[in-house]
Parts: structure tokens; sequence; C-alpha cells
């Protein structure tokens, strides 16, 4: 069963990258980005000419392989480091430095194991100002969110991976961010856990509905988990195609149309990594 192929959004110059499904207009615009490191044995071009434009409340995933530079592009719109070249806006506004409008979560958990559940999923909050009362009212709202009831008062070392992550993304939405912004963050969990994960993070995102920004090297998440692709060549990383993925959710990851589109999307994949594709 061929079907035709999956919805093109933009070709291999990143142009044409403006046709984001989001209802809600742009919220994020990414402008002719480059980055380049600078090191004791030369330079690196780790992001070469990137465009894209992001959706209010969009779930988008940003893939490739390892060293592409897709870590960077995230570094980048979270106001961790500074581009060499062309700039990143988000509702509008330039970023320059972190700010409160974007909120991480890491591959790593980041708890401070000194601190409760509440306390961890709190500390933003603590950080800003904001009273004891609200800050219990936020942390203990969530925590039922996160399926975390019964593990208040637990301190990280009593949790398990899963539901460490689920502390930090609790943490991440407590200080109520524009855009969401995730770094490979159940990349450490087992598959069986992994895919829980990825679960309980479309139902969340359903509730909240915050522009995320997802990076991941593996094809099956980011067609489990998003509204649209942007796929990155090897370095210097270039967006070489973007796909909408239209499937309905709950996804199958074996159904015909999942397992179509990953085909292709590994056929992209493999042709961004020829010599030729690099050039």
């Amino acid at each position: 069963m061929g079907g035709l192929p999956p919805k093109r959004v933009v070709g291999p110059e990143g142009r044409g990258v403006n046709d984001y499904p989001g209802s809600g207009g742009e919220k994020v615009a990414i402008r002719n980005l480059t980055k380049i490191f600078e090191g004791d044995h030369g330079t690196v071009t780790a992001l070469d000419n990137v465009s894209a434009s992001i959706g209010e409340g969009e779930f988008l995933c940003i893939l490739g392989p390892s060293g592409c530079g897709k870590t960077t592009l995230l570094r980048l719109l979270g106001g961790l480091e500074q581009p060499t070249g062309g700039e990143i806006t988000i509702g509008g506004n330039a970023v320059v430095a972190p700010g409160p409008d974007r909120a991480f979560v890491f591959q790593e958990y980041a708890l401070f194991p000194w601190k409760t559940v509440l306390e961890n999923i709190e500390f933003g909050l603590h950080a800003r100002g904001v009273s004891e009362e609200q800050r219990r009212e936020v942390s203990v709202k969530l925590v039922d969110v996160m399926g975390l009831k019964g593990f208040d008062n637990a301190y990280p070392y009593a949790l398990s991976g899963g539901m460490q992550q689920r502390v930090s993304i609790a943490r991440a939405l407590a200080v109520d961010p524009e855009v969401l912004l995730m770094d490979e963050p159940f990349g450490a969990l087992d598959a069986q856990t992994r895919f829980a994960m990825q679960r309980e993070l479309l139902r969340v995102w359903e509730i909240y509905h915050k522009t995320l920004i997802f990076v991941t090297h593996s094809i099956d998440e980011a067609l489990y988990l998003a509204d649209r692709i942007l796929m990155m060549s090897p370095r210097p990383g270039r967006i070489v195609e973007a796909f909408q993925v239209e499937i309905p959710r709950p996804r199958s990851l074996t159904g015909v149309e999942f397992m179509r589109l990953k085909a292709h999307m590994l056929e992209v994949l493999a042709a961004s990594e020829t010599p030729a594709a690099a050039d």
C-alpha cells in the first residue's frame, strides 16, 4: 500500500518553513541562524543558515543524528548560547538571554537532592518571589497532574528515573512558560518507561497546550509525539526537510501510515548523510 508521500513543509535549504499547523499564529521565529564554535584546534560550524517558524501551541520535534547541532539549537532558543549570525524571536521579542517565557527540561533530571518533590517543583517560583501559599497551590496541582500523588514529601533518591523526570517537567510547568524546551528528556529511560512518559507528556501537553520544542534522535519518538518534525543534517546542522504529521492521536507505532512515514524519513536521513548531500 503505497499511498501519498508525507506532506512536505520545507525544502533542502529550509525555505517555506512558515507552514506550521498551529492556529494561534507564529510563536517562535528562527532566521538565518548560524553558530560557529572557536577552539584550540580550529573552528566548528554547528549550525549553518537555519530558519524555521513555530506556531503557538505547536508540538515540534527537532530530529537528527548525534552531533548535528540540535542541542545547540535548543540552547540558542533558551538564550544559553548566542548565535554567530541570524536571530531568534519569541512572541516578536529577540532572544538574547534566558528569560521567564522559556523553561528547560534536560535529559539529566537536575533535581536538588536535599529538596522534596514539592520543594523541587516550587524552586523556580521561589526564585521569582512568589508567596509560599501560591507556590504550594501550584505545586500541589502539578503533583496531581503529573501522577505524583503520595510522593509529595519524597526526596529524589526515593524516586525512579521516570518519576524524577515527572518532577522535572512539573518544575518547568510551574513557572508557566510560553515555550517549553526539552532536550532528549527520556533518553536515559528504559524502553517501557520511555513509552509511558511519551504518553504522559502528550496528556499533559493537551492540558496546558504550551508551545513545545522537543529534541530527539529517535524517528519513532518524533513521529509518535509531534505535530511537525524538522529533520537536521549531520554537521554542519541544516534543516533538510520538515514533515507535518497528520496521523490522529493516539498513534500506533505499528500502524500503516506510521510505518510508511518512518520508512520515508529513514530514506531522507540516509540521503542527507551521503557525501553529495554534505557538500
